[in-house]
């Protein structure tokens, strides 16, 4: 008789590290914030070892700086680090998109579509931590036919630096029908096959966000300046 097999089940470093993710990407842990190891063992009520397994996963994320494998940072960037971010998600993005659209199925924009109408519901309820989900899951969704693997392992990255200042701009927006409405523009060019009027409008609304974010960056960091 064969040996039982253990399913597979996430760790307990994967859960921390989950919520820890979720806690800087909507703000809770601040930039430049110090983490430590000791305090999130009694706030999680575990030993450090877990903990310690997280910290380092979102340091391979980029997401905190290890310190002396005592605690870690809440990684900071300057405004020029910001705009690179967004650089690099347009590039990475309208590549994977001009490469996907092409290979796109009826499934694949039903379930674009299916995610659309779900940012909606966020839309009216003013969930920003949902919406800010919801938008990755649609970029994503969008690229998924390019079937680009090593592309997309450098854009999940990417994406992980960009997402919370993407919901920090989200969360003071006084207007978001311009987001709503590129991101419908985007499923229908896809749909229709018009794939250079489809990347051009993604590097558009990739950029439209990266100056609005840098702009409310820049007044942040004005002590003159009220926001």
């Amino acid at each position: 008789m064969k040996a039982k097999r253990a399913i597979q089940r996430q760790s307990l470093p994967d859960v921390i590290a989950s919520d820890l993710r979720e806690r800087i990407l909507s703000g809770d842990l601040a930039e430049g914030e110090t983490i430590r190891q000791e305090a999130l063992a009694d706030e999680y009520d575990v030993s450090r070892m877990p903990v310690r397994e997280a910290l380092k996963q979102l340091d391979a994320e980029g997401l905190v700086q290890l310190t002396n494998n005592r605690g870690a940072t809440v990684t900071e960037h300057s405004l020029a680090e910001i705009a690179e971010i967004f650089d690099l998600r347009a590039l990475l993005e309208v590549d994977l998109f001009r490469r996907a659209i092409p290979a796109m199925t009826t499934a694949e924009f039903a379930a674009c579509a299916k995610i659309l109408e779900q940012m909606q519901q966020s839309y009216d309820a003013n969930d920003v931590s949902a919406w800010g989900a919801l938008n990755h899951k649609f970029h994503t969704a969008l690229y998924a036919a390019a079937d680009r693997r090593l592309t997309n392992d450098l854009l999940h990255r990417v994406a992980l630096q960009s997402d919370r200042y993407v919901r920090m701009h989200l969360s003071v927006m006084e207007q978001r029908e311009p987001a709503r409405k590129e991101h419908r523009q985007l499923l229908q060019l896809a749909q229709t096959g018009q794939v250079d009027a489809a990347c051009t409008l993604l590097s558009h609304h990739i950029g439209r966000t990266k100056e609005a974010l840098l702009a409310l960056m820049a007044a942040r960091n004005d002590p003159e300046t009220t926001v």
